[in-house]
């Protein structure tokens, strides 16, 4: 992965556009909430260490090309039907093998975690590629808050379940809620994050507000949007995908050149924004990374463990 020093990029070189982390974390701000930016200055926000060089796609792209079955299974359903859907206020249930579980409003979720607010620009993959400029926190930083068990070898997620706001849910094409899954030491991961915005706004509605993962290196579904749960187990969790068809989608889901889906090659992919006449790309190890993540399956059989 090419990387470059935080000092190259300023937040002035992505967006011009002023940016707060989410408007309930704001109001809890005149309280005395760590989390809370002053939405009126435009602030200069560095890259993370860990962001790709390449440039990323146009707001366009990001946000009218999505996959977000709950709003319907075109890419231009989430971007025409996701208005609809409430996100503030908003609150997480954080359960499982953790010391303080209970149901937190997004604010009170994210508060007291020391960072720096950054731009987190990581390559992403579905059935395309596209660059990304998050705004997000280390997911580890708040699974630490609430204090990991010893016993804890998982993270579960879980989406919001509102069909009459979220039209998709209406149709039995997936079992909701939406539920994805990690293991331990990929949530600890530094390259793991939780995104609350992107292209210096709070993140929009198609591309799962107020809360997403964002793990780079594996495929797009991943990546689960508009989380309201947070579960720490001892055991694998069922994930969407998997449930519905596992000899297709594996739990790690990491992009993986050798190992193609039963029905298509994952050699190639298509990068968005590139133009209709824009050749197939060779498909990146761990879609780039492999130089951060390629430990974690150390004696793995990546073709079993897909």
């Amino acid at each position: 992965m090419r990387r470059q020093s935080p000092a190259d990029l300023q937040w002035s070189d992505v967006t011009p556009k002023s940016f707060f982390l989410n408007r309930r974390a704001l109001i809890a701000g005149a309280a005395g909430m760590a989390i809370a930016v002053p939405a009126a200055a435009k602030l200069d926000y560095v890259t993370s260490p860990l962001s790709t060089d390449e440039k990323p796609n146009s707001l366009e792209d990001i946000t009218s090309y999505n996959n977000f079955y709950e709003f319907g299974t075109g890419k231009g359903d989430p971007s025409a039907y996701a208005p609809a859907l409430t996100t503030d206020p908003w609150s997480v249930k954080v359960d499982g093998l953790v010391g303080r579980p209970g149901s937190y409003d997004l604010a009170d979720l994210l508060s007291g975690i020391p960072l720096e607010e950054r731009i987190y620009r990581f390559r992403c993959v579905e059935a395309w590629a596209m660059v990304v400029p998050w705004i997000g926190l280390p997911l580890g930083k708040m699974l630490e808050k609430f204090g990991v068990q010893p016993g804890a070898k998982y993270v579960a997620f879980e989406t919001l379940v509102r069909p009459d706001e979220m039209r998709g849910q209406k149709s039995p094409i997936l079992d909701w809620p939406y539920r994805e899954g990690l293991r331990l030491d990929e949530a600890m991961h530094p390259l793991t994050i939780l995104a609350t915005g992107l292209y210096g706004e709070d993140l929009p509605n198609q591309n799962g507000a107020p809360l997403r993962l964002v793990v780079p290196w594996k495929y797009g579904f991943k990546s689960i949007k508009s989380i309201v749960r947070i579960t720490l187990s001892d055991s694998q969790p069922e994930t969407t995908w998997n449930m519905l068809q596992p000899s297709e989608y594996g739990f790690y889901a990491n992009v993986n050149p050798e190992v193609d889906h039963p029905r298509w090659s994952q050699a190639t992919e298509r990068h968005i924004g590139a133009g209709l006449f824009a050749g197939r790309e060779p498909t990146r190890m761990f879609n780039g990374y492999a130089d951060q993540v390629a430990g974690l399956y150390s004696g793995q059989d990546l073709a079993r463990d897909f």
